[in-house]
């Protein structure tokens, strides 16, 4: 699958993603969801935050701020269920609570330099 193709259906987990996470019961907020290499250096590249290979970089990951009763949810542990839940959805979903980034959500892409 191109590049291309597989973010488009990121881009449609995503929307899936957040429905999920509503009908789980939580409020949601975006976070990162495109590192620009401008800022962030291109692939293999670490300038300012996040993982060099970051899958960021390629428009394949989404950091979700989960809240409920207006409370900020900041544990990998609370994203567990939405995060096991986004892992079913194709074979490449990665969680990042399975590397102590638990708001993270992602793709995994073969072409990754």
């Amino acid at each position: 699958m191109s590049l291309r193709a597989l973010q488009s259906t990121f881009a449609a987990l995503v929307a899936r993603l957040i429905d999920q996470a509503v009908a789980q019961g939580f409020e949601v907020t975006l976070g990162d969801a495109y590192r620009d290499p401008r800022l962030h250096g291109e692939i293999g590249v670490k300038l300012g935050y996040g993982h060099p290979r970051s899958a960021h970089k390629n428009r394949l990951a989404i950091d979700l701020n989960l809240f409920k009763g207006g409370e900020f949810l900041s544990s990998s542990e609370d994203h567990k269920p939405l995060g096991e839940w986004w892992e079913k959805q194709h074979p490449l979903a990665r969680w990042g609570g399975r590397f102590s980034d638990g708001n993270h959500y992602s793709l995994e892409y073969a072409g990754m330099k």
